[in-house]
């Protein structure tokens, strides 16, 4: 590349490197703008009761004393909230919803006697299965598999955890795949997902529905307990990350804001519910009168005209959210919940 003469090179260097200059700083006030505003002031209202992470998508929790927060979700060692799913034949996510045997499928992540995290699947039905995690991210390469509707890369954990989830759901060999997450990214966003609510593009987590983290309010798990009479309500039905105690019923809708311990997070929006909880959690079975999903809808539609629009019929419990002070703190049971 050649230039006529010295003037020329600087006047052409200032200009570059104004508007250089003037895009970065025109980036970082668009950033700037995006972080919310953190509340300074807070509300105590109650104690993190109990702590749920799922690390392999729509099967049975594992019962926490704490973890580490990050912008993925909950983290004890290898374990990572939502990090391994199930897919069938075209790499297609599946979940209870179709097929309900996978919430009694109990995962258990041994690191403490074994230098390399190991994944023990357990079904009262079935043998129980192992599957080596670093020895799978250290010897397979990341493939594409879908979760409504996006592409993320995925980790195959190989033939035996294979035959193990489709001798389960449908007595078949090869028919599902257990895969695993591969990038310590969030998950791209959905098109339509910012058209009502507010996600910023690490607010998807790895492999949940829509966000990391999910928080209960016991009390109001209790109310709508008290209006279903033919089964059984628990905060376990709504497959939450955090159940909040102490809190009156419904105070959740007019909350920002929450922050457990040190941890903030904003919400994102509420969950709205699905036929997941109408199958029990302990039994795998459906309720034959689609409970206490139909008792919800008559009371928790959303009053929101476009969340309506949204989410249809789908009635409201619980919170969304997203982790908005640094990852890395540490959450435990009995924690102080505050609000804004």
């Amino acid at each position: 590349m050649s230039f006529k003469g010295t003037s020329t090179y600087v006047t052409a260097a200032v200009v570059t490197a104004g508007a250089v200059g003037g895009a970065y700083c025109a980036y970082h006030l668009y950033k700037k703008s995006q972080k919310p505003k953190l509340p300074t002031e807070w509300t105590e209202v109650g104690h993190l009761k109990d702590l749920y992470a799922y690390p392999i998508k729509s099967c049975a929790p594992i019962i926490l004393n704490q973890a580490v927060v990050t912008t993925l979700g909950l983290k004890d060692g290898w374990m990572r909230d939502r990090i391994l799913m199930v897919v069938d034949e075209k790499n297609n996510f599946i979940t209870a919803r179709a097929y309900p045997e996978m919430l009694l499928v109990q995962p258990e992540i041994l690191t403490s006697t074994n230098p390399s995290p190991i994944l023990t699947l357990n079904h009262p039905q079935m043998e129980p299965v192992s599957v080596n995690l670093a020895e799978v991210t250290n010897t397979q390469k990341p493939k594409p598999a879908v979760v409504w509707g996006v592409q993320v890369p995925v980790y195959d954990c190989g033939w035996e955890a294979s035959e193990w989830f489709s001798r389960l759901l449908d007595r078949t060999a090869t028919s599902f795949r257990l895969v695993y997450y591969a990038s310590s990214q969030s998950r791209a966003l959905r098109p339509s997902t910012n058209e009502i609510y507010k996600f910023t593009k690490d607010d998807t987590g790895a492999l949940p529905d829509e966000v990391p983290y999910n928080l209960i309010n016991e009390a109001s798990v209790e109310d709508l307990d008290h209006r279903v009479s033919d089964c059984r309500v628990r905060p376990q039905n709504f497959r939450p990350n955090f159940v909040l105690a102490g809190a009156k019923a419904y105070d959740e809708d007019y909350w920002k804001f929450v922050k457990i311990g040190d941890n903030i997070f904003e919400i994102i929006k509420p969950c709205f519910r699905c036929i997941l909880t109408t199958i029990d959690p302990e039994t795998g079975v459906r309720h034959e009168k689609q409970e206490p999903l139909e008792t919800l809808k008559t009371y928790r539609q959303s009053d929101d005209p476009a969340a309506r629009r949204s989410a249809g019929t789908a009635p409201r419990m619980g919170l969304q959210m997203a982790l908005r002070s640094a990852p890395g703190g540490v959450i435990a049971k009995n924690d102080r919940i505050y609000v804004a």
